[in-house]
C-alpha cells in the first residue's frame, strides 16, 4: 500500500509539472514583444533556456514536440509589484491609499496602513528617527520566499511567470527579488535576481502605537531623514576603511546597510497632488525612483508631470470601485472618487500617449478571469493590445534591469512562456500550456481568460 501511495505522489508530480530536457512548440504563431510576430514560428527550449527561435527550424530528435497549429505562443507575463512567494504576506493588496489616502482610493497591495498599524503594533513607542520605527530595511525577500505558498500556482494559471515580490509591512519593508514561479523544491531555484528595490510606504497617520511619525509630514520627514543619515553613514564608512588608526569605528546600523544595499527606491502616489509630491521628493533624495499606484495618471497634467521627471512608474490592475454596503449611497462619494471609478482605466492609455514607461502590477487581479477583465478595461479606455502585452512582459523587466534574461521570447532567456489558443487578451482564450524555467504546466481544461477555471479562487489570490 505505501508503494502503492508513493507511486501515486509521483504520478501527480510529474502531471504538474513536466520538466523535460527539450521541448519544441511548432507551428505556432509566436509573439516575442521584442520584435515582430512570426505567424508560423517554432521555439525550442533546451534545459530552462529558449534555444531557437524562428521559422522552418529543425526538430532536435530527443525533443518533446508540441504542435502549436492555431495556438500563440507569448512570453511569460510579469507582476512588477507583488508579495506572492511570501506566505505571511497574503492575501496581497499595495498602492493604498497611497501618500495621503482619501475616499475611492483603492486598498491595494498589502495595504499600507494595515501594514503600518502591525508594524507599529510590534514595536515599543517610537520617539524619533532614531528609533528606526517601522523599518526592516535589511530584510530581503529572497529570504522570505517559499515554494509552497498556494498563490503560486493561482497566479501561474493566469500566465503569470515571473513576481517581483516584496516585503511590504511598515515604511521600509524591505528589499524585493525577482522570482519565476516554479514548482521547486529548494526556495534558492525560484530566485532570478536580487535585491531589486527598497518598497515604502506612506500612511495617512494616525498616530499608530501613539509614537513617531504619526503625520503624513512625519512619514516624509522620516524616509528624508533615513537617506540623510544613509549618506552619513556611507561617508563615515569610506572614511575609516582608508584610514582606521586615530579614528572611533562606525556602529554598524543595519537599517541604514539595507537602505545602502538597495538598488533603487519604490514610492507611492495615486492622486495628482501625491505625483507631483513624490516627483519633488524623489528628486530631493536623488535615487533611481519607482513609482507605484497611479490611480490618477488619467489626468492630463499627471502625464505630462511624469513625461516630464522620466520617471517609471507601476500601475494597479485593481481598478478603484464604489464601496458596496447597505449604508452606502453613492451621491455622498465626491466629484474625484466618481470621476476615478470612471476613469482610472484610461490611465495606461495617457501614460502611453505621453511616453511616460509604466508596467502592471496584478495587485491580487491575478485569477485569468480578473487578469483578463482588468486589462480589458484599459484596453476599452485606449490602450492597445500590444501596450498591453509589453506593460505585463518586457517593460517591467526593463524597469527592473532583469530584460537579459526574461520578459521577451529570445535565443539565450529563460524559456517562461504562456502558450494560448486565441489571442492573450481575448475572452474565449485557452491557455494550453504555462512554461516556467523549461518545465510545462498544463491548467485545468475548462480555464479560460474569460470564464472561471479550476485554477480560479473568487477575489483574487487567497
Amino acid at each position: 500500500m505505501k508503494k502503492l501511495a508513493a507511486a501515486l505522489l509521483l504520478w501527480c508530480g510529474f502531471a504538474l509539472a513536466e520538466a523535460p530536457p527539450v521541448i519544441a512548440i511548432r507551428n505556432a504563431k509566436i509573439v516575442p514583444v521584442s520584435g515582430p510576430s512570426l505567424a508560423k514560428g517554432t521555439v525550442i527550449v533546451r534545459n530552462g533556456l529558449i534555444d531557437a527561435v524562428g521559422e522552418n527550424l529543425p526538430i532536435p530528435p530527443e525533443a518533446l514536440v508540441v504542435d502549436g497549429e492555431g495556438m500563440s505562443v507569448y512570453p511569460g507575463l510579469i507582476d512588477a509589484l507583488s508579495t506572492v512567494g511570501i506566505p505571511s504576506l497574503a492575501p496581497a493588496s499595495a498602492a493604498g491609499r497611497g501618500a495621503t489616502g482619501g475616499r475611492g482610493a483603492a486598498t491595494t497591495m498589502a495595504n499600507p496602513l494595515a501594514a503600518l498599524a502591525a508594524a507599529a503594533a510590534a514595536q515599543p513607542r517610537a520617539n524619533g528617527p532614531e528609533d528606526r520605527p517601522q523599518t526592516t530595511s535589511w530584510i530581503i525577500a529572497a529570504d522570505e520566499v517559499s515554494a509552497t505558498d498556494p498563490r503560486i500556482a493561482t497566479v501561474r494559471g493566469a500566465g503569470i511567470t515571473t513576481a517581483v515580490t516584496f516585503p511590504t509591512r511598515g515604511i521600509f519593508g524591505g528589499q524585493g527579488t525577482a522570482i519565476d514561479l516554479v514548482g521547486a523544491e529548494k526556495p534558492g531555484e525560484m530566485i532570478v535576481q536580487s535585491p531589486l528595490g527598497q518598497y515604502i510606504a506612506l500612511g495617512a497617520g494616525r498616530g499608530f502605537g501613539g509614537g513617531y511619525p504619526s503625520s503624513l509630514m512625519g512619514y516624509i520627514s522620516y524616509v528624508r531623514q533615513i537617506y540623510l543619515d544613509a549618506a552619513h553613514y556611507k561617508l563615515v564608512k569610506e572614511a575609516y576603511a582608508k584610514n582606521p588608526r586615530g579614528m572611533e569605528r562606525p556602529q554598524y546600523d543595519r537599517a541604514l546597510e539595507g537602505v545602502l544595499d538597495s538598488k533603487r527606491v519604490l514610492l507611492p502616489a495615486n492622486r495628482l497632488v501625491e505625483m507631483d509630491r513624490i516627483v519633488r521628493f524623489a528628486a530631493e533624495l536623488k535615487q533611481p525612483t519607482i513609482l507605484y499606484g497611479m490611480r490618477e495618471a488619467y489626468r492630463p497634467e499627471a502625464a505630462d508631470l511624469l513625461k516630464k521627471a522620466g520617471l517609471p512608474v507601476l500601475v494597479s490592475l485593481k481598478w478603484p470601485t464604489p464601496t458596496v454596503g447597505p449604508d452606502t449611497h453613492l451621491e455622498e462619494e465626491s466629484l474625484r472618487s466618481l470621476q476615478n471609478y470612471d476613469m482610472a482605466p484610461a490611465a495606461p492609455a495617457a501614460l502611453a500617449k505621453a511616453g511616460v514607461k509604466f508596467a502592471f502590477y496584478a495587485d491580487g487581479v491575478d485569477t485569468p478571469r480578473d487578469l483578463h477583465r482588468a486589462v480589458k478595461k484599459a484596453m476599452e479606455a485606449g490602450l492597445t493590445s500590444e501596450q498591453a502585452l509589453r506593460a505585463l512582459t518586457l517593460t517591467p523587466a526593463e524597469i527592473y534591469g532583469i530584460s537579459d534574461r526574461v520578459g521577451s521570447i529570445e535565443k539565450g532567456k529563460i524559456a517562461n512562456l504562456v502558450v494560448t489558443r486565441g489571442d492573450l487578451f481575448e475572452p474565449t482564450t485557452k491557455v494550453e500550456m504555462v512554461i516556467v524555467d523549461g518545465k510545462k504546466y498544463t491548467p485545468a481544461p475548462d480555464a479560460t481568460f474569460g470564464g472561471r477555471g479550476a485554477t480560479d479562487a473568487p477575489g483574487g489570490a487567497q
